[in-house]
């Protein structure tokens, strides 16, 4: 990669990345050109540009994010009811797609000849940055340092900060045993007692939200108000794709709800514990499968729950920018026209129940579904018949002798 003149570094402030910079000058004898995303992450952006400035960074960009992540991004995923393997809502992966998106902007923008990443060579997020970047600009270069040098711990990168003249804040400090990432979706963490599946997080590990245990004795309720499949108001109060999932945060992370603790496969082929807060993703995606479940068709919505795995699967697998996403999304999208309403749901103790839905948009006819006399919307005599049409082949194997008595 001698050729290499220009490079867009995904750039945090941190330790890692501000080793990276200083790494990528000397090594590829470049210029380096920053990008920070403010991704709702919880932390201030903006002192990422001092820090790039001491490293003698000329381009430096830090952009708000917030707002487009969630409206082309989380809310697209949470239509499809995404979730991986069960459990996982998908946090750190739904924000790789944005970043590479921006880091080829700018690319463009500034003439880069290729961009770089923080990501390690055991973890997914190495992938996600490497085939967004390839689909959207199949002849960019990418640098991965943790690929490439021999930095191998926190102390090593201590030293090369020590010998590069590279400031580095608290040195001397605490330092969380833990690996996190952050964003307006979800918070995550890796690495330290949770490398043992066996033993359980310390409640002082999780930022986001209070212990079910200690949660209110009162119960918080929410109405949420949607069109087309997206929360637009949450209790008659119209807010913007961020300030949904804000808000959310806040009152589920206040109730408790949205830990989950769990071992996943990743892409790369190992398993991994790790342990999430989502708070509102988790409130999200109860809410939108009871309003889906009064406006939504049954074979509409039985063909979107065996889509659910696969479309999962791709975005935790890197390839939000495939065709494949793109055509499931354009069917998922089509199935979200009626998806309009309201549902009212209880927070309690880490719990989210439904206890209302509404819509003009219902296919719930309570004229025929009640137990009471419906005044013959329903011919009951009709099941008859229904019955023995789908019993025709069972019957039929029986009489061949293929009973299973």
């Amino acid at each position: 990669m001698s050729d290499i003149k220009k490079v867009v570094l995904a750039y945090s402030g941190g330790l890692d990345t501000s080793v990276i910079c200083k790494w990528i000058q000397e090594t590829y004898n470049c210029e380096v050109v920053t990008f920070t995303a403010d991704l709702g992450q919880g932390e201030e952006v903006e002192p990422a540009r001092a820090k790039a400035e001491a490293l003698g960074i000329k381009e430096i960009y830090i952009d708000d994010l917030r707002e487009e992540f969630v409206r082309d991004f989380v809310f697209p995923m949470f239509r499809a009811n995404a979730i991986y393997e069960g459990e996982y809502l998908l946090g750190t992966s739904i924000a790789r797609p944005l970043i590479t998106k921006r880091l080829i902007e700018i690319a463009n923008e500034t003439g880069a000849d290729a961009i770089a990443h923080g990501a390690t060579g055991k973890g997914n997020d190495q992938v996600r940055f490497e085939l967004g970047a390839y689909a959207l600009k199949p002849g960019v270069k990418v640098i991965a340092p943790w690929r490439e040098w021999d930095l191998t711990s926190r102390e090593t990168l201590l030293a090369y900060c020590d010998e590069h003249g590279i400031p580095v804040e608290n040195k001397q400090g605490t330092k969380s045993p833990y690996s996190m990432d952050a964003n307006l979706l979800h918070i995550s963490y890796e690495g330290g007692i949770l490398e043992d599946p066996w033993a359980e997080p310390e409640d002082s590990m999780w930022m986001w939200s209070v212990s079910p245990e200690a949660a209110p004795e009162t119960p918080t309720y929410l109405e949420l108000t949607y069109e087309k499949g997206d929360i637009v108001a949450i209790d008659g109060k119209a807010m913007t794709p961020a300030e949904v999932l804000t808000y959310l945060n806040k009152v589920g992370g206040e109730n408790g709800v949205g830990r989950v603790d769990i071992v996943e496969n990743r892409f790369v082929g190992m398993k991994s514990r790790g342990c999430y807060e989502t708070p509102g993703g988790t409130i999200m995606l109860k809410a939108h499968r009871a309003i889906e479940s009064i406006t939504l068709d049954r074979e509409a919505a039985h063909l979107k729950d065996s889509l659910i795995p696969k479309y999962a699967e791709i975005i935790y697998n890197g390839y939000w920018w495939a065709p494949e996403r793109r055509a499931m999304q354009a069917l998922i999208d089509e199935t979200q026209t009626f998806v309009n309403g309201k549902v009212r749901v209880k927070l309690y103790k880490g719990n989210v129940i439904v206890v209302g839905r509404e819509s003009n948009d219902s296919l719930f006819d309570e004229s025929i579904a009640t137990f009471e006399d419906d005044a013959g919307a329903y011919d009951q005599k009709d099941a008859e018949g229904f019955i023995k049409l789908n019993a025709l082949r069972l019957r039929i194997a029986a009489s061949k002798g293929r009973s299973q008595l």
